[in-house]
């Protein structure tokens, strides 16, 4: 009953409530990120949902767009601005995703909303993580945050799956509350991003499937 009908109201209830009291800090954060980086404020890019459907995920802008002589964009740690890095670390980047959770594309709760292209590099057991709609927060978060593999993370993910319930969806969310207020489990690459997922067919000993993906998604 839950997962077929209440998740859904669970969503709405909360993510309307959040969007009334948040929506004075986004604006500051909206006219923060538009003086220090221009135009756009925010950053959309097409991630899988729920059986796998494409759709445009939104996030606050953290990189410029600065580019060399030649008109090509400089690589992602010079992009990233200080302030970037503040939005990454404490996840106010993820905030405009409270209206994918609005229009239908996540849910609070859920596995994250991976690119597209990870789809096929799934096994099957890692892919029913595609059974649900993509969460602004997961299980994921309250086992290291970053400081996991992304064997350990797709794991929690297919957890998830199989023991959605308000109850589940509360603690995770009580939880992500402390691990952000906290900043418990932030680590980070160089420039900021999350290592690509390259699948079971680049498993091998120090590949870069098997490195802690740093940083959320």
């Amino acid at each position: 009953m839950y997962r077929n009908y209440g998740k859904r109201a669970f969503d709405l209830v909360l993510v309307v409530a959040a969007l009334i009291v948040l929506a004075p800090v986004m604006a500051i954060l909206a006219v923060l990120i538009r003086i220090a980086m221009g135009s756009p404020v925010i950053f959309t890019q097409e991630r899988a949902g729920k059986d796998g459907k494409p759709f445009r995920l939104y996030k606050f802008r953290s990189m410029t767009n600065a580019r060399d002589a030649q008109g090509n964009l400089l690589p992602d740690e010079q992009r990233l601005t200080p302030f970037g890095r503040f939005l990454r670390s404490t996840s106010l980047d993820e905030l405009p995703q409270l209206f994918n959770v609005l229009r239908g594309d996540m849910s609070l709760v859920g596995p994250r909303p991976l690119l597209v292209k990870y789809i096929d590099r799934y096994t099957p057991e890692q892919r029913r993580r595609l059974e649900v709609l993509p969460g602004v927060t997961c299980q994921a978060v309250l086992h290291g945050r970053s400081n996991q593999t992304w064997d350990q993370i797709l794991a929690h993910d297919v957890w998830y799956v199989d023991h959605i319930s308000l109850w589940t969806d509360l603690r995770i969310l009580l939880g992500t509350v402390r691990v952000v207020l906290t900043r418990e489990g932030v680590e980070r690459s160089a420039n900021g991003q999350i290592p690509e997922f390259l699948g079971v067919l680049a498993r091998q000993p120090g590949s870069a499937s098997d490195a802690p993906p740093a940083g959320g998604s």
